[in-house]
């Protein structure tokens, strides 16, 4: 009897798809290179799967060139995107998706392979147990709604005091304000996230933050004056 289950979720493998978006418009690797910030070795390593590819990349790679996320995932074939049908619809079974790591969280993205969506949805399950495990807080345009599906977090937001949300509890924001959830309990803490944003410039914002990070500056002590001698 053949095992009729359905396929765990898959991970992104964009460097065929980069290829093939690099030779259809006929980009060299230092096009892209200029295009991205990335180095060509580090492209060249992406096309040929030498290399694993972090968010911040795929994100960059995704601004950089202009492109869907999903013609990544999918090889780059958008023939379709721009055709203007509509009813167009997509099933996405339990655990299954595109899946993305980063630092702050494991993405799980339903609906993958529909592309220029209106709203991306995303299942996010949160590694960090603090705001300062986590850095600096994310900010995109557009406005987002999240849904706890699971455990206990914390909300913070550049503009409003943190607030602990339960399971079955959910939040709407402009995601324009910084924000980030954090984990506030044991176990698995996951959170379905729905975003207004088209999805280069979703990717783009997150793209930039690694850099900021860098430059992040403690708050600095105000200086005591010194008295003169008489």
């Amino acid at each position: 009897m053949q095992d009729q289950s359905l396929p765990a979720k898959s991970v992104a493998k964009p460097g065929a798809a980069l290829k093939a978006l690099r030779r259809k418009h006929g980009w060299t690797l230092a096009e892209v290179s200029q295009r991205t910030g990335l180095p060509t070795s580090t492209l060249s390593k992406i096309e040929n799967d030498k290399m694993s590819v972090t968010f911040d990349k795929l994100a960059r790679i995704s601004a950089g060139l202009r492109v869907d996320i999903s013609a990544l995932f999918s090889g780059g074939n958008g023939a379709d995107s721009q055709s203007g049908a509509s009813g167009r619809r997509s099933i996405t079974r339990a655990g299954q998706g595109k899946a993305i790591e980063t630092k702050n969280y494991s993405h799980l993205y339903p609906a993958w392979e529909l592309l220029n969506k209106s709203i991306i949805p995303i299942v996010a399950e949160l590694r960090a147990h603090s705001i300062e495990e986590f850095g600096e807080l994310i900010r995109h345009p557009g406005e987002e709604y999240a849904f706890v599906l699971e455990g206990e977090v914390d909300f913070y937001t550049s503009l409003y005091a943190p607030v602990r949300l339960n399971a079955g509890d959910s939040i709407y924001f402009d995601s324009g304000m910084g924000h980030a959830y954090i984990a506030a309990s044991e176990g698995p803490c996951r959170v379905l996230s729905l975003c207004s944003a088209p999805e280069t410039q979703l990717l783009a914002a997150l793209a930039e933050r690694p850099r900021r990070e860098q430059a992040r500056e403690a708050p600095v002590a105000p200086r005591r004056r010194r008295l003169k001698s008489a």
